[in-house]
């Protein structure tokens, strides 16, 4: 972003109300506070949460689970985490669609605030298209 000065219109973008989705890092990019940042990371903002970047531990912890998402229908998705963040702390405006609990706590792991949507988790690498469908049906609206 910096390399292409893409930074500030993309924030300019995003505050105007683009319809924004991110994953894992988007997630960190999308959040006005992030936890254990890289040195001179810029982020995006815009979503009103505090992330903690490899929340769940280095690559070599990096999990599947099947993640229960009301909003995205009764059978669970098949989350894939890698070196994934979660987010810590999330504004009043946030809703949070799916967590997952370590350590007797539950940590949300996919957000919704109006245009924005994030997962910590990359449906992506999955044959899943109901993110995709929710953030074209729902969040472009």
């Amino acid at each position: 972003m910096r390399a292409f000065d893409l930074l500030e219109p993309l924030r300019d973008r995003i505050s105007d109300g683009m319809p924004t989705y991110g994953s894992c890092a988007g997630l960190i990019l999308l959040a006005n506070s992030v936890l254990d940042a890289a040195a001179g990371q810029e982020n995006l903002g815009g979503l009103d949460v505090t992330v903690r970047r490899n929340a769940f531990g280095r690559q070599v912890d990096s999990f599947e689970t099947d993640l229960p998402v009301p909003v995205w229908g009764s059978d669970p998705m098949r989350a894939v985490f890698i070196r994934a963040p979660w987010i810590e702390q999330a504004g009043e405006g946030v809703e949070v669609l799916a967590s997952v609990e370590r350590d007797g706590l539950a940590y949300p792991v996919a957000v919704r605030q109006g245009h924005l949507l994030a997962t910590s988790f990359h449906p992506e690498v999955t044959e899943d298209i109901r993110v995709h469908k929710y953030f074209l049906q729902e969040v472009c609206r």
